[in-house]
């Protein structure tokens, strides 16, 4: 640990000593079980590399710009990276947030306990702490479970603070999966309903729901395999309790990408129907303008034959002649769509 402590406050987003009965007071950070940091702070980054003692395969990972979620066994110890949805103001759900947790090897804290200063008072020492978490922005799930600390209902231990921490990332999750079925279901109610008007609104919020489902499945696929993969590593401190506890946040986090999945064929399939509508008016109108041209074809032979510029054409000295023409041709056209109609074309 730093000889400094104050040198770490300025990372520190929480220190938490864990009781082992639900509590956990804040604490100064040298003597925390859990600390939270902060890694776009240049003093959280120094003692991550530096002092914190955590392998330095492990602190890139922590502090990586870009991150999947996965799960690796470092040196005894476990790197644990996830993602969340983006919870915070004025941010779009599917703007998924990372966070890396660090696990120390048995997943305790290395307290070295108390040990005489020059005096001879037996002063406390700085410790590892059990569990490092890191964040780049805020994640609703870790206020979560520092909530709950405070309330004498969160975990007893480091190992317990990463299940639950995984806990509260798939909880987060079921309202914009559920979000995104009801809009989906809006959709298809919107693209089913007469009038075939509805093309023009429905495309750009298709688009939309489409684009969130493919993003949120990119980080939620490799969610279930990190989650998957911590079960089968099965460090020490992952007893009966927390292994059936991570289970359940695993099953959530599999209904949720077989959800995407849904939504995805979902909105491929009202992509197809509002192709299908488009055409079918298409169709419509074109058939229209091919019975009118069908109708008005003889007619314009006729009138264009008695409008040739030569002698010779009939009526011209006539005075009844032009009404003979347009009876004669309105005669034409009846016939025309009575044939038409009893054909079945109109």
């Amino acid at each position: 640990m730093t000889s400094d402590p104050r040198k770490l406050l300025e990372g520190v987003v929480h220190a938490r000593a864990l009781r082992g009965d639900g509590a956990g007071p804040a604490v100064d950070p040298p003597f925390a079980d859990w600390l939270h940091l902060d890694a776009t702070r240049p003093d959280s980054v120094y003692w991550l590399r530096h002092e914190s003692g955590i392998p330095p395969l492990a602190v890139d990972g922590l502090l990586a710009p870009e991150t999947r979620p996965r799960c690796e066994a470092v040196d005894g110890g476990l790197l644990l990276i996830l993602r969340g949805v983006n919870l915070n103001a004025s941010a779009d759900p599917d703007d998924m947030v990372s966070l890396r947790v660090w696990i120390a090897p048995g997943g305790t804290a290395d307290d070295t306990g108390a040990q005489p200063d020059r005096g001879g008072r037996q002063v406390r020492q700085p410790k590892r702490p059990g569990i490092v978490s890191v964040r780049l922005r805020r994640l609703m799930a870790v206020q979560d479970v520092v909530d709950a600390l405070d309330a004498g209902r969160g975990p007893a231990s480091p190992g317990a603070v990463a299940v639950q921490l995984a806990e509260r990332l798939a909880q987060r999750m079921a309202p914009t999966i559920d979000r995104l079925d009801d809009e989906l279901d809006a959709l298809e109610v919107a693209v089913a309903a007469p009038g075939g008007t509805a093309g023009q609104r429905v495309r750009p919020r298709l688009l939309r729901l489409r684009h969130q489902a493919l993003t949120l499945r990119r980080y939620l696929a490799p969610q279930r395999a990190a989650l998957q993969r911590l079960l089968d590593l099965a460090p020490d401190w992952l007893d009966a309790g927390l292994r059936a506890r991570l289970r359940e946040a695993l099953d959530a986090v599999t209904r949720y990408v077989e959800a995407l999945d849904t939504a995805r064929e979902r909105a491929a399939v009202i992509q197809d129907e509002l192709a299908n509508a488009v055409a079918e008016r298409l169709n419509a109108r074109m058939y229209v303008l091919s019975v009118v041209a069908a109708v008005f074809l003889p007619l314009g032979f006729v009138t264009g034959l008695l409008g040739v510029n030569v002698a010779g054409v009939p009526g011209t000295d006539t005075p009844w002649a032009f009404a003979a023409v347009a009876a004669g041709s309105a005669g034409v056209a009846a016939v025309e769509i009575w044939l038409f109609k009893r054909l079945g074309w109109l």
